[in-house]
């Protein structure tokens, strides 16, 4: 079943409304969805490697753009959209201290979190709830998702032909890490944020 749901995804990947996806799955995960882009960018460019930098682009871009509508659910909406979406990731009680530690430490908390399996959604409605300067939110955003998206992208243009067939043999192991990771991001926000 794995191995079907992989090939089907490879070719999503190399059809035309795979971009289209990867722009609202990289959209949305910013502001209240839980997948991570990296899982239709991965076999994106495994399958068009030499689109591998525009396809960070536009995920990268996504993300923003995606990001300052979780500002503006943070900034306007917290009370009740922004609370639902926090309480549904079970953050809601640090929300206070969260708030406070941005005054001292907003740019760290937003560059190395959004480098993280930690959901970036709660670093962009946290950001608007505290308040936190919407300009340099979005250079900050920029800087560590672009990080984040074009390192994934140049590793799979370099390493693409053996990591993916790293993938294709090890596919139930690689799946379960990555299930891991994602789980761990939850984890993390969960009991040690």
């Amino acid at each position: 079943m794995l191995r079907r749901l992989y090939e089907k995804t490879m070719r999503l990947a190399e059809g035309p409304n795979a971009l289209l996806a990867l722009v609202l799955v990289s959209f949305a995960e910013s502001s209240f969805f839980p997948i991570p882009p990296d899982a239709l960018l991965i076999p994106m460019v495994l399958a068009q490697r030499e689109r591998a930098f525009k396809l960070a682009a536009w995920c990268t871009a996504a993300s923003v753009v995606g990001g300052i509508v979780g500002y503006a659910i943070g900034a306007l909406l917290y009370d009740t959209v922004g609370k639902w979406i926090i309480d549904f990731y079970v953050y809601g009680q640090n929300m206070d201290a969260f708030r406070a530690t941005y005054a001292e430490w907003g740019a760290w908390i937003i560059l190395i979190k959004g480098l993280t399996p930690i959901p970036f959604k709660l670093v962009t409605i946290a950001s608007g709830f505290a308040g936190y300067d919407f300009w340099l939110f979005v250079l900050l955003s920029i800087v560590t998702r672009g990080i984040r998206f074009f390192l994934v992208a140049g590793l799979l243009h370099i390493y693409g032909e053996p990591i993916r067939n790293f993938l294709e043999r090890r596919l139930e192991l690689v799946t379960a890490g990555f299930a891991a990771v994602i789980v761990s991001g939850f984890v993390i926000v969960r009991y040690v944020v």
